[in-house]
């Protein structure tokens, strides 16, 4: 019978979607930096004014016509489009179906109905995940802002002392201006690429373990066909199999390894069983359906 159940595809898409963690630091790329010169209009010339253009005279209004049709073709130099027929050709002649083996027809389907989404609310383990990430991008945030008001004062300062400093003295802070502004942000940049690398690990444990239940109670109730909950219009509640992997999903994963904050996950130490898999679980894609396979 067929029963093996694969939900990888649809299922990573889901995850990815609930604890998606957009980290982008707040880091303004439009603050002045001291060397560079901004756009500014000369006040010494203004703007001159175009002379008004006179009236065009009244056309004849043309009769009545169809308008041309446009089909893409290319178009005259005299403006009128060159009208080209389509060219009527004959296709090579199809190729004979060779006979293909009569096989068996598939089993009865026994259909289950699931909705990833609330059983990924209902995770303790995904809960967890998405409060320690977004405690750290919360962080990240409030470091970036006040590394952006830092710079506003290093700015301030120079301009209120640039009169009294040589240029080379001049020189010297806005370089050392200019280093500081490119250090942070390329921090403030591997900061984020961690915190969403470690987003990533712990939804890839939840959705390793949600494959497996979700193949575990259909099987129990010996179903070889899962739809998702949004795909169905209409169901009786004993098709919905949602509470169930949920209860057995926190018992069986109750939590899940988050990398320290800091430390990416190409730096942790290898554990006893762990299988290398992408960091990006949305790079499976995303499948309308539970597609089936025979269990060998």
């Amino acid at each position: 019978m067929f029963r093996s159940i694969s939900f990888a595809g649809s299922i990573a898409a889901v995850c990815v979607g609930l604890i998606a963690v957009s980290v982008v630091p707040a880091v303004a790329e439009d603050f002045f930096i001291p060397g560079q010169q901004r756009p500014a209009q000369s006040a010494s010339q203004p703007p001159q004014q175009a002379a008004p253009r006179p009236a065009p005279a009244p056309r004849p209004s043309p009769s009545p016509a169809a308008p041309p049709s446009f089909s893409g073709g290319p178009i005259g130099p005299g403006g009128d489009q060159d009208q080209a027929a389509p060219v009527q050709v004959a296709l090579p002649p199809m190729p004979e179906l060779p006979p293909i083996a009569k096989g068996n027809p598939p089993p009865s389907a026994v259909i289950g109905v699931i909705g990833v989404p609330e059983v990924m609310r209902a995770s303790n383990a995904a809960q967890a995940v998405d409060k320690v990430i977004g405690s750290r991008r919360d962080k990240l945030n409030e470091d970036a802002q006040k590394e952006q008001a830092a710079w506003r004062e290093m700015q301030q300062t120079l301009a209120a002392q640039s009169s009294t400093m040589s240029p080379e003295q001049k020189r010297g802070r806005e370089r050392e201006l200019q280093d500081r502004i490119a250090n942070a942000q390329k921090a403030f940049r591997d900061r984020a690429r961690i915190i969403q690398e470690a987003a990533q690990y712990g939804v890839g444990q939840i959705e390793r373990a949600l494959v497996a239940v979700i193949r575990q109670v259909a099987d129990s109730h010996d179903m070889n066909l899962v739809l998702h909950r949004s795909q169905v219009a209409l169901n009786v509640s004993s098709f919905d199999i949602t509470d169930e992997v949920t209860l057995q999903l926190n018992k069986v994963l109750p939590s899940v390894v988050i990398p320290p904050d800091g430390v990416s996950v190409v730096d942790l130490p290898p554990q006893p069983g762990t299988v290398t898999t992408p960091t990006n679980a949305a790079a499976t894609g995303a499948a309308g359906a539970a597609p089936l396979g025979p269990r060998r």
